[in-house]
């Protein structure tokens, strides 16, 4: 079992910069791939970046590549997304995500996760 707990979200400016955190409990946390998902105003969830359990290789979704970095501290057992250049589109409740799989093609398909944190929210205004 894993328990996930996000914090850092808020309230930015078009062009501005947030860091979200992961808290993940349990000893076996590098054993889980994990990822952010998001969920915008009135629409789904939505894969949004994926790092391996060794933190040695991360997937962003095409519409965050070059802005948002994943990362991963196994140590601490948290998870990272640095978010530049937000745009108001962003805007969404994040997520994050724990699950046991192998696969390049299953890092951005929400059904392979197994454990969620309760999200938290980012409002990027223009």
């Amino acid at each position: 079992q894993v328990q996930l707990v996000e914090s850092g979200g808020g309230l930015v400016q078009a062009g501005g910069s947030l860091r979200l955190s992961c808290a993940a409990s349990g000893r076996t946390f590098s054993s889980y791939v994990t990822g952010w998902f998001r969920q915008p105003p009135g629409k789904e969830r939505e894969f949004v970046a994926a790092i391996t359990r060794s933190g040695g290789s991360a997937y962003s979704a095409d519409s965050v590549l070059g802005r948002f970095t994943i990362s991963r501290d196994n140590a601490k057992n948290m998870v990272y997304l640095q978010m530049n250049s937000l745009k108001p589109e962003d805007t969404a409740v994040y997520y994050c995500a724990a699950g046991d799989f192998s696969g390049g093609y299953r890092y951005g398909d929400l059904r392979w996760y197994d454990f969620w944190g309760q999200g938290t929210q980012v409002t990027v205004s223009s």
